[in-house]
């Protein structure tokens, strides 16, 4: 450790006197700084208290085991160790497997029985009725909107018209077809 060195802050002095003498009561004032300061980083980021006990364990034997590593020169010595538990906490939450999604149970039978087949048939042949009411532009932008899934964009380019005017023949058809079907269903 440079002895005349004041412009060092008194926890890198102690981290150089680690790493240059590998000086115990040096890392015990390091390990009493900056263990009780990095577990409440941790638990802030999310870590639960025994997992944010480990990584602090991890990061201080770290600092221990890799203090030949540091150079007073590019950090100070709270810089270096939060810098290795940042990069803890992101290993850790790597390896963290990913959460599944909770499986969906099958239906007990996937095909519909008759009532619902009829009812479907109903309904589309409601829809058919009510659409052939609707004068045909509406009808034609409806079809290719809603049964072709085309933007309305895309409608309009194809037809030649504006899109305001795609745009309100849709509107306006949805709007008729609503009054159709309510008059057609039972």
């Amino acid at each position: 450790m440079q002895s005349g060195d004041d412009s060092l802050s008194e926890m890198t002095r102690h981290l150089i006197a680690v790493r240059d003498r590998r000086d115990r009561a040096a890392f015990c004032c390091l390990f009493d700084h900056f263990a009780p300061r990095l577990k409440a980083m941790l638990l802030r980021r999310g870590l639960r208290d025994g997992s944010a006990e480990d990584v602090v364990q991890d990061v201080m034997l770290t600092v221990w085991h890799k203090a030949a590593q540091f150079d007073p020169h590019r950090a100070e010595a709270s810089g270096w160790i939060y810098a290795i538990a940042r990069n803890r906490r992101i290993d850790l939450e790597r390896r963290r497997p990913l959460s599944q999604p909770e499986e969906l149970p099958e239906p007990e039978t996937a095909e519909p029985d008759a009532a619902q087949i009829l009812a479907l048939q109903q309904e589309a042949r409601h829809l058919a009725e009510a659409l052939a009411r609707l004068a045909p532009e509406q009808a034609e932008a409806l079809r290719a909107a809603y049964f072709s899934d085309l933007p309305h964009r895309r409608i309009a380019e194809m037809s030649g018209l504006p899109l305001g005017t795609i745009k309100s023949r849709i509107r306006l058809g949805l709007e008729r077809l609503r009054h159709e079907l309510k008059n057609i269903a039972p």
